[in-house]
């Protein structure tokens, strides 16, 4: 599809003025979509559990959470924050039997209604805002009165008026201000989940990893090993960050410039590039999803054991220890 980037002239809030907005869980994304919407001068009721840390915070916040019935009722917009492992069953619980024909329901990531775990009645229209930012992002960078960029989907319009109310959405967390490109269900889902898996999350930590535990096969000390493959990593992914590779490039020494240029090919593969083709694969086949609906049902036990596994091994306990010595750095131990 065509790029299309929608600005603060193109998404009027209007479509929102006047109205209920309800969002469902005060989590990362529910507590910015929140407070930038109510800052916004929209009308915003929190569904939260009672007695939830959550819960304790959208007080703080200036909220009165209710629960999810209470929250939709006469609602326009129905923003669900909630993880996309427990989205479903909630759904089927107290979302759908309180749905009214003509309302929105809308999600910051696709997950539940692309693979179908989630099939809304086609009287209510399905719109996402995905915003490319973690929800204290895009709640700071409101405040400084900008915004971080969002995606815009919509899956089901049955009102005819679906896009506009999820555009005045964008507009009232400030994403507006920097951009809303367009995008579907499915590229959004697809797309988000193989980032993770095979480059952003998946990819890094295996990298960095690998590469740790080479250095300290070799006889290298653990702490050098720690600096060279992981605390080195954030200053180059910064780079990356504000100019992309050429900068990155531009700014490192010759030395490491050609040392990427020729090895780093070296360590990701045409093997390597078949296996994330692989990975790609079961994302967009919905096995992916599948296997991880299955692991939550089944109480996450193997999820639990790898995460166990990682958790003390020896380049999070030498972490550990050397981030005590960085007091620049504002550490977070688990």
């Amino acid at each position: 599809m065509a790029l299309q980037i929608y600005y603060e002239n193109d998404a009027p809030i209007d479509a929102l003025k006047g109205k209920k907005v309800a969002v469902i869980g005060y989590g990362s994304q529910g507590h910015a979509h929140s407070q930038n919407l109510r800052d916004s001068g929209i009308e915003v009721v929190v569904a939260e559990l009672e007695g939830t840390d959550n819960y304790k915070l959208a007080q703080e916040h200036g909220f009165v959470p209710s629960d999810i019935k209470t929250a939709m009722d006469g609602a326009t917009l129905i923003i669900v924050t909630l993880p996309d492992e427990v989205q479903a069953k909630v759904y089927e619980s107290q979302i759908a039997p309180n749905l009214a024909a003509g309302q929105t329901l809308g999600f910051c990531h696709g997950f539940n209604i692309h693979f179908k775990y989630i099939v809304p009645p086609k009287d209510v229209n399905v719109v996402m805002i995905a915003p490319k930012g973690p929800g204290h992002l895009v709640r700071s960078e409101y405040v400084k009165g900008g915004g971080v960029p969002n995606l815009i989907a919509v899956e089901q319009d049955a009102t005819g008026d679906a896009k506009a109310i999820a555009l005045a959405w964008a507009n009232g967390i400030g994403g507006a201000r920097a951009g809303i490109i367009e995008t579907t269900y499915k590229e959004e889902t697809e797309t988000d989940l193989f980032g993770e898996q095979a480059v952003l999350c998946g990819g890094l930590s295996a990298l960095i990893k690998a590469g740790f535990e080479t250095l300290v096969e070799a006889g290298y000390q653990p702490e050098i090993a720690y600096f060279e493959c992981m605390h080195e990593v954030k200053l180059i992914v910064d780079l990356m960050y504000q100019g992309g590779i050429n900068y990155m490039r531009y700014s490192v020494s010759n030395t490491a410039e050609y040392g990427d240029l020729t090895r780093g090919p070296r360590v990701v593969t045409d093997q390597t590039k078949a296996e994330m083709k692989k990975i790609l694969g079961e994302i967009t086949s919905g096995a992916f999803a599948k296997e991880w609906v299955d692991e939550y049902k089944n109480g996450g036990k193997n999820f639990k054991a790898l995460y166990e596994k990682d958790h003390d091994c020896q380049l999070e306990t030498v972490g550990k220890k050397l981030r005590k010595m960085m007091k620049w750095i504002d550490s977070k131990e688990l």
